[in-house]
């Protein structure tokens, strides 16, 4: 059946609520039509216990005392529903009857107690019941006591047409009512429809208007809402990191190609081929440097699986970085001043750490003045493992605190323009940072330098 949602929604309701009535509606027609006769049970057990008192047996013979009082008051009352009485031997033979039956004979069940059963007189429905007539122990016969059931099946005949029109008239009226019902309800969905398709790649301002009830509409719209968000942010994402590659590319490609068109227009020098060499080969290691930095952050924004569960000390991951940038350490005749509690492990996520170490690090080294010192602490407050390192370099500017961890983003003090660096350090830090729930925060000062504490 292809049913639209709202259709589908009154018909399930409306299926389960007619299962519900025909339980609630079939126990009220068996409850009621199991008191009416049971009235009527009760009314012919009191007639044949009654009369049963008005017979005599002589030897097989059984007839009704005083049968002819009880006819002359039959002609003088006016019976409503009148009682039919008749007496039978054991064989079932007719022994005598009440005057009302007339030529008519109630029918004989050939069992020792008949109980209540439905039958017929004269084509007529009645109701009997059938009890023994005993003597000394021994069954002499039995007393059959009949009365109309007719009034009683026209009672049940009639709740039954009745629970029947008012089942029918119920579920049209739920089904039409709850059509109506299931209609308002969708309603938001019906708006986070409409939304939907007018929303594109262009057009990811809109947002989805959440209902006033916070229920499941709500929690799907707060969830495409949310949804909206991160596509929105990977989008933007995606054409910064496409602009700042471009941007940042361009400058030593072009620097590059400037350099190999000088080297083609004629003949060159040995010393000049080698230092045009070097200057290209310099350039090449720019963008490299600058690839393997956007990938970094390409991976760490799109991976939240590679978060290595297996954990080293923090201080040989010092100390390979510090072999890393020995050259530039060497260079610059830097000192490195390690401190660290040789007693604890301070165990720490290997991938990202490395990452966010190596990146600080070399930021220290890179930005510290000659013959300046870079400080290491590493130690553990019993939670968590921290790590800070401290130079005494240029720093950087307070109205730029707040931007350094932004990708390409480089604090335009001049004391630093000499300082070769695409900005994309902290921004890969940072990150990687956020990437194993660790803490990164940054203090600076122009012209003394910067701390930078990583909390694991």
């Amino acid at each position: 059946m292809n049913l639209n949602f709202k259709n589908r929604i009154a018909l399930h309701y409306m299926v389960a609520t007619a299962l519900i009535m025909i339980v609630i509606f079939s126990a009220i027609f068996f409850v009621v039509k199991g008191a009416v006769l049971g009235n009527l049970d009760s009314d012919l057990s009191y007639e044949a216990e009654k009369h049963a008192g008005e017979i005599k047996t002589i030897g097989d013979s059984i007839h009704f005392i005083n049968k002819a009082e009880w006819e002359e008051r039959e002609h003088r009352e006016l019976q409503v529903n009148p009682v039919f009485i008749q007496l039978i031997n054991k064989e079932g033979g007719l022994m005598d009857k009440s005057p009302n039956l007339k030529g008519a004979q109630l029918p004989f069940k050939d069992i020792e107690f008949g109980g209540h059963f439905n039958t017929k007189l004269n084509d007529r429905k009645i109701r009997q019941v059938q009890i023994p007539v005993e003597k000394n122990g021994k069954i002499q016969g039995y007393i059959l006591a009949a009365m109309s059931s007719e009034a009683a099946y026209s009672v049940i005949q009639q709740l039954r047409n009745i629970l029947l029109i008012s089942f029918l008239i119920v579920l049209i009226g739920l089904y039409y009512t709850s059509r109506f019902l299931a209609g308002r309800s969708i309603i938001p969905i019906q708006e986070i429809t409409k939304t939907i398709t007018h929303i594109s790649k262009d057009n990811l301002k809109e947002r989805v208007t959440p209902p006033q009830n916070q229920d499941e509409i709500y929690m799907l719209a707060t969830g495409f809402n949310a949804l909206l968000e991160r596509i929105e942010k990977a989008l933007e994402r995606e054409k910064q990191f496409t602009s700042d590659a471009s941007h940042e590319l361009r400058t030593p490609l072009a620097a590059l190609r400037g350099t190999l068109e000088v080297l083609i227009r004629k003949p060159r020098t040995q010393e000049e081929y080698e230092e045009k060499i070097k200057f290209g080969l310099k350039e090449i290691e720019k963008i490299t440097s600058t690839l393997e930095q956007l990938l970094h952050i390409a991976h760490s924004e799109t991976s939240s699986t590679i978060q290595a569960n297996a954990k080293v000390s923090l201080a040989p991951l010092i100390n390979e970085s510090i072999l890393k940038y020995k050259t530039d350490i060497t260079a610059k005749n830097i000192s490195i001043n390690l401190e660290r509690d040789f007693n604890e492990e301070l165990p720490v996520p290997q991938y990202y750490s490395k990452i966010i170490i190596d990146n600080i690090l070399s930021n220290a080294i890179k930005y510290s003045h000659n013959n300046s010192t870079v400080q290491i602490k590493a130690h553990s407050n019993g939670k968590r493992v921290a790590c800070i390192i401290s130079d005494c370099g240029v720093g950087i500017k307070k109205e730029d605190l707040n931007k350094a961890f932004e990708s390409f983003f480089r604090s335009k003090t001049l004391n630093h323009e000499q300082v070769a660096g695409n900005g994309l350090g902290l921004s890969i830090a940072k990150k990687c940072a956020d990437a194993i729930q660790a803490d990164l925060t940054i203090e600076s000062e122009l012209g003394q330098g910067t701390k930078v504490t990583i909390l694991f």
